[in-house]
């Protein structure tokens, strides 16, 4: 794979790892404050639709999406209800359950989960170092930022249920961005899942809360729609260029962001344990990054995956 194109591939995945990192720690507050966890994926992804929709247009995919077969379209609908619907409302719902840290420790084992499933049918493969990588980041993991054990309760149930799902998507979008441009898929997504959820919102909860909302609830809705529009079209972009257990990898990262900003606005405290596990953290994630890269750089990369002209 020439270099550019997975130079590419990690200034987008490490952006999303950023904004995976901050969004979790955001998120934990906002569904809080919604109180309704399937309510508040429902606006956020809904807004999430419309912006991806203007991006479609802006980048002139409309014309794609048009011309797309029915196979395509059976992908795109997949992946709409796997990674788009279903997984959200489990994430977001274990979320209100359990806390920012442990949420973010299960949601970030999604490139082992990726890893797995991209062994057998992607025809992808990990070296003996980067599960050496594997073992220092759980290792890590166990106690930076707060992070004082699972609660074996059904948040994290949930949470883990929504990551498998996530990773499945992951395996089908690959295949689907092999001729369909990632802003196309990103969009399918986010419409088609959040037309799922309006759709179970319409038939078993109920719209009366949406018009009773403060307008703080509705900021905490708007900035993480924000961060999630952000995270998707980086996410597939990266998706587009590089093998999937690379840019899985590649999000590993984004659990530290998320562990530093609980270590700093709710334990307030950053002790040595602390350190020590960030040092495991970085020397494994570096490991999971440098071997996943020279593996990736072997593999062809997919082609025609598009955005805008300069080949975002």
């Amino acid at each position: 794979m020439k270099n550019n194109t997975i130079g590419t591939a990690t200034i987008f995945a490490l952006s999303a790892a950023f904004v995976s990192g901050v969004s979790l720690f955001v998120n934990k507050f906002a569904v809080t404050a919604m109180k309704d966890p399937t309510l508040f994926t429902m606006l956020k992804n809904s807004l999430v639709a419309v912006g991806l929709i203007g991006v479609v247009f802006l980048a002139g995919r409309h014309k794609e999406i048009r011309g797309l077969s029915r196979s395509q379209w059976l992908r795109l609908f997949a992946i709409g209800v796997i990674g788009g619907a279903l997984p959200f409302a489990l994430f977001f719902t274990g979320l209100s359950q359990t806390s920012a840290v442990g949420g973010a420790f299960i949601h970030k084992t999604l490139f082992l989960w990726v890893a797995l499933l991209a062994i057998p049918f992607l025809k992808e493969r990990m070296v003996w170092q980067q599960w050496a990588g594997v073992v220092m980041v759980f290792a890590g993991n166990l106690f930076i930022g707060g992070f004082t054990g699972f609660k074996f309760n059904m948040g994290e149930v949930m949470i883990l249920a929504a990551t498998i799902l996530w990773a499945i998507e992951n395996i089908i979008a690959k295949k689907a961005l092999a001729d369909i441009s990632s802003v196309t898929v990103s969009a399918a997504r986010m419409v088609i899942g959040s037309l799922l959820i309006i759709s179970y919102v319409s038939i078993f909860g109920n719209f009366a809360p949406v018009f009773a909302l403060t307008s703080a609830q509705w900021g905490w809705t708007i900035l993480t729609g924000v961060f999630l529009t952000g995270y998707v079209i980086a996410w597939y972009a990266a998706l587009a260029r590089a093998p999937a257990t690379y840019v899985a990898t590649l999000l590993v990262p984004a659990t530290l962001v998320t562990n530093v900003l609980s270590a700093v606005f709710i334990t307030h405290a950053l002790t040595n344990r602390d350190l020590v596990s960030a040092f495991l953290y970085a020397a494994g994630a570096f490991l999971l990054v440098f071997f996943a890269r020279k593996t990736a750089e072997r593999i062809k990369p997919v082609q025609d995956n598009k955005i805008f002209s300069t080949n975002i």
